[in-house]
């Protein structure tokens, strides 16, 4: 203990040194992971149990007939969207 300080901040200083401590072994082992390179990880293929999508002709709920006038809005908001 010192004598020159109350309880309360050599509890504060206590905790200062302890947190202090705990950052520095952190920024370390931090440092030290980084020295080695760690691969990237592969590209995922996907999940197997998901089936390939089907093309609009493999069954006639997937397609929907549209109106003359359907077809002009479509090509309208199509034009509309920006090229990037």
């Amino acid at each position: 203990m010192f004598p020159s300080i109350s309880l309360a901040q050599e509890i504060g200083l206590a905790v200062l040194f302890v947190a202090t401590l705990v950052w520095v072994v952190g920024l370390g082992h931090m440092l030290w992971d980084s020295r080695f390179h760690h691969p990237e990880p592969g590209a995922f293929d996907g999940l197997p149990v998901i089936p390939a999508q089907r093309s609009a002709a493999a069954h006639p709920m997937e397609s929907v007939e549209l109106t003359e006038a359907e077809q002009q809005a479509f090509a309208e908001v199509i034009r509309s969207l920006p090229l990037r």
